[in-house]
């Protein structure tokens, strides 16, 4: 959160002026770069309203928690209300949407989402996004999971009258969601006496801020539950609107004989994956015929395992992009493109039969295949050359078609502890975003430590897996990788630096010595101990990653170096242009570096490197293990 006082305290901040400079000088400090104007303005004109209204209902004493962050996210309440229920006297918590909105109206397809003049796109209804937030604190703080009573929800548009946003009351309302207007300000008046008492919220606010948070509920882990029952994740905000507008695209396409194209596209950790599931489940349980399809063997194999383990039917519902070469027009109502940036030119390759070698792009075949095709993609993590899934070719192959083409950005950040800030780092520090590289400031999401030999990484890495946390070691292609192993013998060590030697992740889809397959590496706990590449790490995540920056990639001076002879990629031939495999190996560490949810140790294996390092972060591991 940017900021914590009682009622009383916001109002005389807000009063001096004081506040909106602690907010923004606090802002900075968390993630790294100013806010925007129209967020300062934002908070110029909607806290003093809050804060007003709080004073006027006699709740002075009440705790108001400013911008307060969503556990493992990056997304933010405008406001937590911590107080004392004025019948129970047990902790009493409100979350806050506040909106400048003067007038809106709900969407014609859907009450869940509205319209409003300056944007473009249709946004999610105040009431919806406020009741994501609820459910959201409820599954993963502690103090609140056990007593989901306490939590109410309200969207209060402090601007609106009746006649400019009186239709958005037809969204349904409840104990996480209701909504008030700046024309009938008293009836939030009357809303906040009746769930907090005029008396110190601070106690409360404590129990709340030291909930015990969870993290995340893996992705992998809960694919069995999300498929065949009802979703086991809470969309927020963009994730809710691509939910809705994939729903809306199948009930257009059923009513009228109808076909678009839906594009979500994101960075890592935006949650495109979770759409995914929460999609599919929900057609499934509809009776809609789907598919989720993507182009990593490692992430199709482990949706099988763990969403299949016990209906066989369920592994039937993820396959891969080249399963579409001959299927019947529009066969699908919805094909779900996970991982889209994976998209190869065709799908032809030495094997496919010549019946089947139409010469027909990849991704026509996939528009082909439904009547709603939806393509979950993020442009920054193609590693391969021949990857083309780009939202500029998708919506260029629907427009050849003559197709409406949807496009939903993501911009919450979700993995990585919900640290925009690391992210930004991230890419700063590869170059893939201009400025150079810049210090790395603590934010309390995401713990970043740099390792001084491949011995500390994995000691400390495993001693986060005493302490009941995931852990996994991945590294840049920089060694060879024996792909045929005898029967009997163990893995061999090919990743070798120093003293320290330890094997790739297995090749292959059988397991070796004890060591799981390539496409389990990242979700079998038995993973650990072998060295995971970009194309077994890609698409996964572990509480702790472990990353060893291979000579492929040298700090010199005053900038990176790509070294593409240090890099063993056989992917990269001697046709592969020089800025192409330069681009592609950032890439690659972009991914390796943000599969961590909770920490990420680093380690170069050159010294120059390493010391850089040093300098960005001031922290190493021997320091840094708790």
């Amino acid at each position: 959160m940017l900021f914590r006082d009682s009622a009383a305290t916001v109002a005389a901040e807000c009063h001096s002026g004081a506040l909106f400079f602690r907010l923004t000088e606090q802002f900075v400090h968390v993630h790294g770069h100013k806010p925007g104007s129209s967020e300062v303005r934002s908070w110029e004109r909607s806290i003093p309203v809050l804060a007003s209204a709080l004073n006027d209902a006699g709740l002075g004493q009440v705790e108001v928690l400013l911008e307060y962050g969503l556990p493992l996210t990056s997304k933010r309440a405008d406001a937590v209300l911590a107080g004392v229920h004025p019948k129970t006297g047990l902790p009493s918590y409100v979350i806050v949407e506040l909106k400048q909105w003067s007038s809106a109206e709900p969407d014609d397809d859907d009450p869940s989402l509205c319209r409003i003049d300056s944007y473009a796109r249709a946004v999610l209804n105040p009431v919806a996004q406020v009741r994501g937030y609820c459910e959201y604190l409820v599954s993963f703080n502690g103090a609140l999971a056990k007593h989901p009573e306490r939590v109410n929800g309200a969207a209060y548009l402090h601007n609106a009258t009746e006649f400019g946003v009186g239709g958005l009351f037809e969204a349904e309302q409840d104990q996480y969601g209701q909504l008030f207007i700046g024309a009938r300000r008293s009836e939030f008046i009357a809303y906040l006496r009746a769930k907090l008492a005029p008396e110190s919220g601070a106690s409360a606010a404590d129990e709340f801020i030291n909930g015990k948070i969870e993290p995340s509920k893996q992705l992998m882990a809960v694919a069995a539950q999300e498929v065949r029952e009802r979703e086991q994740f809470v969309l927020l905000d963009e994730q809710q609107i691509a939910f809705r507008t994939v729903l809306n695209a199948v009930r257009r396409a059923k009513q009228s004989d109808h076909k678009e194209v839906v594009i979500v596209s994101g960075g890592p950790g935006t949650g495109k994956s979770v759409i995914a599931l929460s999609l599919l489940g929900e057609l499934y349980r509809q009776g809609t015929t789907a598919l989720h399809a993507t182009g990593s063997n490692s992430f199709t194999t482990t949706m099988r395992k763990v969403a299949g383990a016990r209906k066989r039917e369920v592994q039937d519902l993820f396959k891969y992009f080249n399963s579409f070469m001959t299927a019947e027009r529009n066969s699908l109502d919805v094909l779900i493109c996970d991982e889209a940036h994976r998209i190869r030119e065709t799908s032809a390759n030495r094997y496919t039969p010549a019946s089947n070698r139409t010469g027909k792009a990849q991704i026509e075949e996939l528009i082909d295949a439904a009547r709603v095709p939806v393509f979950l993609l993020d442009e920054h993590q193609v590693v391969r050359p021949g990857e083309m899934g780009t939202v500029a070719e998708i919506k260029a192959a629907a427009a050849k078609k003559g197709l409406q083409c949807r496009v939903v950005p993501l911009d919450s950040q979700f993995r990585c502890g919900g640290s925009d800030a690391y992210l930004r780092w991230v890419v700063r520090l590869l170059g893939l975003e201009p400025g150079g590289p810049v210090e790395w400031e603590p934010d309390d999401k995401m713990h970043l430590t740099v390792a001084d030999s491949p011995q500390e990484l994995e000691a400390l890495l495993d001693n986060r897996r005493s302490q009941g946390y995931s852990a996994r070691m991945s590294a840049g292609y920089c060694w060879k990788w024996t792909k045929k192993v005898p029967p009997g013998q163990a893995l061999p060590a090919d990743v070798v630096i120093g003293g320290w030697e330890r094997p790739w992740n297995v090749f292959g889809d059988r397991s070796v010595g004890g060591a799981p397959p390539a496409a389990l590496w990242a979700t079998d706990p038995a993973g650990f101990g072998q060295v995971g590449c970009v194309y077994t790490a890609q698409g996964f995540e572990y509480d702790w990653s472990g990353v060893i920056i291979g000579p492929d990639l040298v700090w010199r001076g005053d900038r990176w170096v790509t070294d593409r002879s240090a890099s063993k990629d056989p992917v990269f031939k001697k046709s592969t242009p020089d800025t192409d495999v330069d681009r592609l190996i950032r890439n690659t560490y972009k991914v390796l570096l943000t599969r961590g949810m909770i920490g990420t140790v680093v380690y170069s294996t050159d010294a120059e490197t390493r010391e850089k390092l040093r300098e960005l972060t001031g922290v190493t591991a021997s320091v840094a293990v708790v």
